[in-house]
């Protein structure tokens, strides 16, 4: 095994993986250790709306683009209160930020708020790794000093159970109901409130993003945030128009012991209902499908889906290492969308019913805007029960 290297220019952190692998490079952002899944990430930008994104709870990212760091850091873009993913690691060492909406750099937003980064890693090698072996248990190490107990970080990495049935959604769900009305950023006025009524829809936070409930607004939707493990008697007191299950991390079959019985609960309505990425899996398994755990999962801006129903192909971003498996659909589930990269299933839909969701994320900012339109959808949808 490779001993520290004792020279002027040691490394000040270090990637351990779980095969014994280590990699060597620069630390940046928060000192000391974290345990986590390791996965890639091929997004040629937004790599602060990734490590703010809910669903990466539990793994730590590797960036497949090298130039990370160049657009900065500023609080409108972050998708949680909170960085989420364990860590970072990257190819060169961040860059200065060279954005006008830029209030920060990565580095210090990384300290701030107690994540590590690591640099001067080749990624390449790393990402064919991951692709070839399956996503691997690691542990990273951040040491001004340069100081690395191998065989510790080894052990942790080795011991770490993974997420197969790990809840974390309960972990990063809200606690309490709340309202939201700010809508999607537009130049030049930034973020807007939205204002009147509207479509009142129940959205179900396993773990949502900002955006996600922006776009809601935007189609003008009146939101109201419930807890991942809110009952279908809370959700229907409130009214709605319909109901939205967000995305979230960890293993659906876990969170699927409390989310699935409120969602066959809110499919005994005639209740619109659209979930995205683990709101998508969540309703698979409502209505009696099965999910499995991905190779190294899909996790980017630019993965490919064809739509079934019309043959149109969209650029979409994607963030999941569990998938539904089509092949437990149910009769009268329909799957809408393949991914064109390995024919996985990215959307399903009731034959009968407003009842749809998809796997990748349609709100992805920044990111492809392709999608946006399952949003309005959404909204028709709402609308024509209202008219009804």
């Amino acid at each position: 095994m490779p001993a520290t290297p004792n020279t002027a220019t040691r490394p000040t952190a270090c990637l351990v993986l779980a095969d014994g692998s280590i990699f060597y490079g620069h630390g940046f952002g928060a000192t000391g250790e974290t345990v986590a899944e390791l996965v890639f990430n091929t997004a040629m930008t937004g790599y602060q709306e990734i490590m703010t994104d809910p669903s990466y709870a539990g793994q730590i990212v590797t960036f497949t683009f090298p130039h990370v760091g160049n657009v900065g850091v500023t609080d409108e873009d972050d998708e949680a209160g909170q960085p989420v993913a364990a860590g970072m690691v990257v190819k060169w060492d961040p860059t200065e930020p060279s954005n006008w909406r830029a209030t920060g750099d990565l580095g210090g937003w990384m300290a701030r708020r107690g994540r590590i980064g690591i640099g001067g890693i080749d990624t390449r090698r790393l990402t064919r790794a991951i692709r070839q072996q399956g996503a691997p248990h690691v542990a990273l190490a951040h040491d001004p000093e340069g100081r690395f107990d191998i065989d510790a970080l080894l052990k942790k990495a080795r011991d770490w159970s993974g997420l197969v049935g790990l809840d974390l959604a309960k972990e990063v769900s809200c606690t309490q109901s709340y309202r939201w009305d700010e809508q999607r950023w537009a130049w030049p006025d930034g973020y807007s409130r939205r204002e009147g009524p509207g479509l009142k829809v129940v959205a179900i936070d396993y773990g949502a993003k900002r955006n996600i409930l922006r776009c809601l607004a935007s189609s003008g939707c009146e939101v109201t945030v419930l807890p991942a493990t809110a009952t279908a008697e809370e959700v229907l007191a409130l009214n709605p128009d319909g109901v939205f299950l967000s995305n979230g991390p960890g293993d659906p079959a876990a969170t699927g012991v409390y989310a699935v019985p409120m969602i066959q609960g809110i499919l005994k309505t005639d209740l619109p209902l659209f979930g995205i990425c683990l709101g998508h899996q969540m309703l698979a398994l409502a209505l009696g499908a099965k999910t499995i755990k991905m190779n190294h999962g899909h996790h980017g801006a630019n993965h490919p889906v064809k739509d079934l129903t019309t043959g149109k192909v969209e650029i979409t971003s994607m963030n999941h290492g569990f998938a539904v498996d089509s092949q437990t659909l149910p009769e009268g589930v329909m799957e809408t969308h393949v991914s064109l990269f390995d024919g996985s299933n990215c959307g399903i839909a009731l034959t009968d019913r407003p009842v749809f969701s998809v796997q990748y994320h349609p709100e992805a900012s920044p990111g492809p805007q392709d999608s946006y339109h399952l949003f309005d959808r959404f909204a028709e949808a709402m609308r024509a029960r209202r008219a009804a």
